[in-house]
């Protein structure tokens, strides 16, 4: 073979060699791109009522969010991104074509929605994004979605930081699984897919305002037991036992139980109106199984090779199912089966959507249930000092005096100036105890009185 034959092969070779280098390096930038075309952009023109002023609503505002393309041709978001939607627009990936959406189903208490877009166009060359599963502590996540801030899209890289049950602030007053994050997550991120090897792990939700480099996404367990629910075309909601549990780690106390001081079992406190609850357990059994998983002393179970708080036990299951339950009482272990449910007893204290305020108005004096979205819309101009004795009603006075619950506080929200109620004494902003002697415990007591 002559040097020119071989240095002809060798170029041959080596030609071919770099043209598969950058077809591998061409297939993989398609790839790694491939997520970013799934994740949506989202507009909604929202308009809220006034809860202090129940006939009135605020002007409309353009609020921004970020969704992705899941299975069936739709898309999931948050549900506060579409919250008293007027109408919804959604764009596509460099895309500057609007399309009009709509909610299929929405959670408020897990603080997801999904969309459709009855564009059938929209979905062309779209690619769902498939669910991931629990990410670990300290493995590395990647944030994608539209921030507030710009047109583009934006991605954040970051580590889970930790998994624990949290508050959600869309709702106000339900504690699920979430999972804390050092990537970037700001308004506009809300509803955007976090990505963890190719697959969503979670969605973008929420932040803790003072608390920097920290952000909050609902990961799959959450995600996947919202999508189950509405296979049946409604949605139920999380389950909620109504048990208040505390720890036991008093040894005089787990003595005078009975209970062996084994750093296991965690003590029944109180128990809310929930009647397949009230009918089963009671004040001082001990939990020491829920669901299958053990019930520690501090009432946490191993969830994934996390610590976790025991109510994640119960908010495995689907609303209606039955979860086993073991408990120590009366020196024994006991078994049962306890039914559960979503859990709307304690709506007022949490935030509420979909439905406008109801209210009443007689003789220019102007009745609305009490409820966390009027206690809200109070604070922005009074100090929240002055309606301690509305907050006691929420929320305390379930758990000191039961015997005095209403079913619905009322509330006089204001009155309106007129001859008819010149001189009045009553003053507002003050709940209603009675009217004509009669005790009030509904808005319908004061329509009927």
């Amino acid at each position: 073979m002559t040097n020119a034959c071989a240095l002809s092969i060798v170029h041959a070779v080596f030609k071919q060699t770099v043209l598969t280098l950058l077809a591998v390096a061409s297939l993989s930038v398609c790839q790694a791109a491939d997520p970013e075309r799934s994740v949506i952009q989202i507009f909604t023109f929202e308009q809220q009522p006034v809860w202090d002023a129940p006939w009135r609503f605020d002007s409309v505002r353009r609020m921004g969010g970020s969704g992705f393309v899941i299975r069936g041709k739709r898309i999931m978001t948050n549900a506060h991104v579409i919250s008293w939607g007027r109408q919804i627009i959604v764009r596509k990936y460099q895309d500057p074509k609007p399309y009009v959406a709509e909610v299929e189903y929405v959670g408020h208490d897990c603080d997801l929605a999904v969309l459709t877009v009855q564009d059938e166009h929209f979905f062309e060359h779209l690619e769902p994004l498939e669910l991931g599963d629990l990410p670990k502590v300290r493995s590395a996540v990647i944030t994608y979605g539209y921030p507030a801030g710009g047109e583009e899209i934006s991605y954040t890289r970051g580590v889970v930081s930790r998994i624990e049950l949290s508050t959600y602030a869309h709702i106000g007053n339900r504690r699920l699984l979430s999972v804390q994050t050092d990537a970037a997550i700001n308004p506009g991120n809300s509803g955007g897919p976090v990505i963890q090897e190719d697959r969503v792990v979670g969605v973008a939700f929420q932040g803790i305002a003072g608390l920097e480099n920290a952000g909050f996404f609902i990961p799959t367990p959450v995600i996947q037991h919202f999508l189950k629910d509405v296979e049946n075309k409604h949605y139920d909601g999380f389950p909620f036992a109504g048990l208040r549990v505390m720890e036991f780690q008093s040894p005089a106390y787990r003595r005078l139980l009975k209970l062996p001081d084994d750093n296991l079992g965690a003590r029944i406190d109180g128990i809310l109106p929930v009647t397949d609850t009230e009918k089963l357990l009671k004040v001082d059994d001990v939990l020491l199984r829920v669901g299958g998983f053990v019930v520690a002393s501090d009432g946490t179970i191993l969830y994934q090779g996390n610590r976790l708080s025991a109510a994640l036990a119960f908010q495995l299951a689907q609303s209606g199912e039955c979860v086993p339950v073991q408990i120590w009482r009366d020196g024994k272990k006991s078994e049962i089966s306890l039914p559960v449910h979503a859990y709307t007893g304690d709506r007022a204290a949490g935030y509420q959507y979909d439905a406008s305020p109801r209210y009443f108005v007689y003789g220019g004096l102007v009745f609305t249930p009490l409820s966390l979205d009027y206690l809200r819309t109070l604070g922005r101009n009074v100090p929240e000092s002055s309606f301690g004795e509305a907050y006691y009603e929420l929320y305390y006075q379930k758990y000191e005096e039961p015997g005095k619950v209403r079913s619905e506080p009322v509330v006089l929200a204001s009155v309106l100036a007129d001859a008819v109620n010149a001189n009045l004494t009553v003053r507002g902003r003050a709940i209603v105890d009675q009217i004509n002697g009669k005790r009030i415990d509904s808005l319908d007591d004061v329509v009927r009185i």
